[in-house]
């Protein structure tokens, strides 16, 4: 039941009923999935649904995409001395880009991982700066983060559309942004040295 972008083999409902069907039927189903079940994954919309079935659910946590891409590219999410809260946030809806509160996600001292941004990477990076975040921020990107053909792109934050042009980004991809993204491992130089003071 695999999904990428635009090429879902069946649709949430279908998954749903899949489920529920397998267990009904006496099976013992194991819907496995990449990372956290309940980060952006539908495990929380498929475990309400089987539940409002009756049946019963055990969920087994994961390592969310954010916190496992970022620890395999050298990036802590927090650190005392620049980012003191991070935020997890989708860059696609069903009908584009969502409704964010792009003011408070361009504040100081935190983290900003975009999961499913690559489509949207502009506009996000145009309205964080919109809303105040220096456009030297920096910014890394990991694509295929925890695989064996991993890449980690570094940069500042208004470089990120010409970035993700230039290198071809394909995805799965999550964008982190933030001054903690300065010690990305990055595969290639930046376009300029990544500081820990955005300009």
């Amino acid at each position: 039941m695999g999904k990428a972008k635009g090429a879902h083999s069946k649709s949430q409902d279908e998954i749903n009923e899949i489920l529920l069907q397998q267990a009904r039927g006496g099976k013992q189903v194991v819907r496995l999935k990449g990372g956290d079940p309940f980060i952006f994954g539908r495990g929380g919309e498929e475990q309400e649904y089987l539940l409002r079935h009756g049946v019963d659910v055990q969920v087994v946590p994961g390592i969310t995409a954010a916190t496992g891409c970022a620890a395999a590219a050298g990036i802590p999410l927090t650190h005392r001395e620049t980012a003191s809260a991070v935020t997890f946030v989708a860059g696609y809806a069903r009908n584009g880009l969502p409704e964010l509160d792009w003011q408070a996600l361009a504040g100081e001292r935190q983290t900003l991982v975009v999961y499913m941004g690559l489509s949207h990477a502009e506009e996000i990076a145009r309205r964080l700066m919109d809303k105040g975040l220096p456009a030297g921020t920096p910014m890394a990107v990991v694509e295929r983060g925890t695989l064996p053909d991993q890449r980690v792109l570094g940069g500042r934050l208004a470089d990120l559309g010409d970035i993700l042009r230039r290198e071809a980004v394909q995805g799965p991809a999550l964008l982190i942004i933030g001054q903690v993204a300065a010690a990305a491992a990055t595969d290639e130089p930046a376009v300029e040295p990544l500081l820990a003071q955005a300009v």
